[in-house]
């Protein structure tokens, strides 16, 4: 996958088009990830000892990885991501500015 935990993205097609957030959990197996305000789903909950009032709750739902870009951390706009070395590591680095995206 071309994002990991703690990327700020942007997503590219769907509801949620144009916004952005930081990357929550990704599920490789699936090829979704769970981004931060991003496809807000309301979701009905028995009470339990947990919540004991119940109710309907807004959380977040996965999206298709295919979906959302990383975000450049020089202009702020959407990019591909690169693969290079540097020091014998393999990092991702920003199509668009060259930047590297890896902390």
């Amino acid at each position: 996958m071309h994002v990991k935990k703690g990327d700020k993205v942007m997503v590219i097609s769907g509801k949620d088009k144009g916004k952005t957030g930081v990357i929550l959990a990704s599920f490789p197996k699936q090829s979704r990830v769970l981004v931060e305000g991003v496809n807000i789903v309301k979701k009905h909950s028995k009470p339990s000892q947990v919540n004991p009032q119940g109710g309907i709750i807004s959380q977040e739902a996965p999206i298709h990885v295919s979906n959302v870009m990383p975000v450049d951390p020089k202009s702020g706009n959407p990019t591909r991501v690169g693969y290079k070395t540097v020091d014998g590591k393999k990092v991702r680095v920003a199509k668009k500015s060259g930047e590297v995206l890896d902390k």
